[in-house]
């Protein structure tokens, strides 16, 4: 169950004025009646990229000490964190409209999902713990978590929220908790 709730909080606050996020609004923007299909290829996108990151994580889980898979929890927060100060850049958005909402959603979140922090979040959960599936469920319902606000929101989302402000404090307490993490890890604490 830790893992379940750990993969979530660290999903959900990574994802928060990330890229991903602004694509769902961008896609809500070029298909303002189909909301719920750009949410539901979000979730579709990161089940299957956090699924992909938490199943490489079940297979280290085994060749790895489990000193040397906290390092690798604290080294995913450690990024996340860091990520979350930098500022985003614009995702561009080459979906065919023809496409619809829910493909061409798909194919852009997806591709974007790819080698982002969650899913080095859900690799890194999932190895320590060996939970595969409880990190893929929460990663995947931390992204769901941030899409639902920005989907509904649309454009006001980034007026709304202070999003710079946000991001500071996120990566500010990710950084955080990956130092405690890295500390475990090195007997330090």
């Amino acid at each position: 169950m830790d893992t379940l709730l750990g993969s979530f909080i660290a999903c959900l606050l990574a994802e928060i004025g990330d890229r991903s996020q602004l694509l769902v609004i961008l896609l809500c923007l070029r298909f303002p009646e189909d909301r719920g299909r750009v949410l539901a290829a979000a979730a579709l996108a990161a089940l299957v990229s956090t699924g992909i990151g938490a199943a490489g994580g079940a297979v280290v889980h085994a060749m790895v000490p489990f000193r040397g898979l906290t390092l690798m929890v604290a080294l995913s927060l450690l990024s996340a964190g860091v990520g979350s100060l930098a500022r985003p850049t614009t995702p561009k958005m080459p979906v065919s409209p023809r496409l619809g909402a829910f493909a061409g959603g798909f194919v852009v979140l997806l591709a974007a999902g790819i080698g982002d922090k969650t899913q080095f979040l859900a690799f890194a959960l999932s190895a320590r713990a060996d939970a595969p599936v409880l990190a893929t469920v929460g990663a995947t319902l931390g992204v769901i978590a941030a899409a639902v606000p920005a989907a509904m929101l649309g454009q006001r989302f980034v007026t709304v929220v202070p999003l710079r402000a946000v991001r500071i404090g996120i990566g500010a307490v990710l950084i955080l908790i990956g130092m405690l993490f890295a500390l475990d890890a090195l007997q330090i604490l």
